[in-house]
């Protein structure tokens, strides 16, 4: 007899049981990786499963990830380029697409990658048709409202990482002039994920304490203060991280590890992430932009109601207007 069969006895009528949290991360660069690592370190997954075309690469990650199961709690971690290895995903992730060139402009990106994603989002649905989809890719609004069309997924179960980081960037150095933790800061930051993402001055708060009652001009150009700045730090950060080193990937991993907590364990958290807006704050275009959702096992089951500014209604809009602007010209979808 084998070792195996001497050192286990079957129990008669047992058999594996299917993963339960299955989560798939499509796309295996530095963003891609940073969300898998996020993911397993804090135990959402009993499995999770890669995919990616650069077969190479794919295999090495799945490798360096098994070798380190010892120090995690996900007992399965796959790879492949076919995706039936995403075969029953619960969540799935999307990191993939193509990157933007020197002085290409943002219409022909997003039409790149609506190429890119018609390789992708039916593979996904064919194998996974009850999973809740979380795209990454930028620019991530415009590709969310592509992965809904694409998926013919309902519109709750379609989300995009939108503004989850640019609030948590906003809530860091808010609190650091303030001197508290990000977590004792409460802020949002709406709208687009990018250059035109709306800051709520309005709702800034420490503890209850309203900060536009302190201060009536603060995020104005009036302000003595000048806190508007904070949320120009905001929307330049990224392109400083990427000048000093290439990319970010911590960051937005760890977003996406805590919306993909909020997810698989029916937290009903609320998370500023892209949903359709259409009828919201006089938006009538089908459009995805970040509003405070409630995210648990359903995907997106409401969106709060914030009681926002006519300023703050108006960049919403003109949000809404620069994305619709994209999204009318797109082809094939």
């Amino acid at each position: 007899m084998s070792v195996l069969k001497n050192l286990i006895s079957p129990l008669e009528g047992s058999s594996a049981e299917p993963s339960r949290n299955k989560v798939t991360v499509i796309g295996v660069g530095q963003v891609g990786m940073a969300c898998a690592v996020s993911i397993l370190l804090r135990d959402l997954c009993d499995e999770l499963a890669l995919v990616d075309v650069m077969e190479d690469r794919l295999k090495g990650e799945m490798m360096d990830l098994q070798h380190g199961s010892l120090f995690l709690k996900t007992s399965k971690i796959v790879a492949d380029k076919d995706y039936e290895v995403t075969a029953g995903s619960r969540l799935v992730v999307v990191t993939a697409g193509v990157r933007q060139q020197e002085g290409e402009s943002r219409l022909n990106l997003v039409q790149r990658n609506v190429n890119v994603f018609k390789c992708i989002i039916p593979q996904v649905i064919k194998y996974s048709p009850n999973c809740t989809l979380i795209v990454v890719s930028n620019p991530v609004d415009v590709l969310t409202y592509v992965t809904w069309k694409l998926s013919g997924l309902p519109k709750h179960r379609v989300i995009g990482s939108g503004t989850n980081l640019d609030s948590a960037r906003f809530r860091h150095m808010m609190a650091e002039k303030l001197g508290v933790h990000a977590t004792s800061f409460n802020g949002w930051v709406l709208g687009e994920h990018g250059d035109t993402s709306v800051p709520v001055w309005s709702g800034a708060n420490v503890a209850g304490v309203n900060l536009q009652r302190l201060n009536s001009d603060i995020g104005t150009d009036a302000d003595k203060e000048d806190w508007k700045t904070v949320h120009k730090n905001v929307v330049d950060s990224a392109y400083e991280v990427i000048k000093l080193k290439g990319y970010t990937n911590w960051a937005i991993g760890l977003s996406v590890a805590d919306l993909t907590e909020s997810i698989v364990k029916n937290l009903s958290r609320v998370h500023p992430v892209s949903t359709l807006v259409k009828g919201k704050y006089g938006i009538m275009e089908e459009v995805f932009l970040s509003l405070p959702c409630v995210l648990n096992a359903s995907g997106v089951s409401g969106v709060v109601n914030m009681a926002l500014t006519d300023g703050e209604v108006a960049q919403l809009k003109k949000s809404a207007d620069t994305l619709w602007g994209i999204q009318k010209d797109l082809k094939d979808l």
